[in-house]
């Protein structure tokens, strides 16, 4: 099953949201329209920033607990490896 690892934000470095999924486009569709209650509804973080792809869900969801721990400025700089502009990678990936 592949899972990802994700994280969305609501302005460059400001509010970040990390979640993990088995269906991204979904996901960020769901955080994007207000679907979904809680955290992200609540701070406007609807720009999918990142991701990361894995085969399993649980060295996915090991991971997503381990960006959750980090320092904004680690996420800030795991952010800019993949997309250094802080495009919305979610017009891509739906292309």
């Amino acid at each position: 099953m592949t899972a990802w690892v994700y994280i969305l934000a609501s302005r460059p470095y400001e509010t970040l949201y990390t979640g993990v999924t088995t269906d991204l486009s979904r996901r960020v569709y769901e955080h994007r329209e207000g679907l979904i209650e809680g955290f992200s509804n609540r701070y406007g973080t609807k720009t999918l920033v990142w991701y990361e792809i894995y085969d399993e869900l649980v060295p996915a969801i090991m991971r997503e607990k381990q960006i959750k721990r980090w320092r904004r400025q680690w996420k800030f700089d795991l952010i800019e490896t993949l997309n250094p502009d802080w495009q919305d990678l979610f017009l891509l990936l739906n292309r």
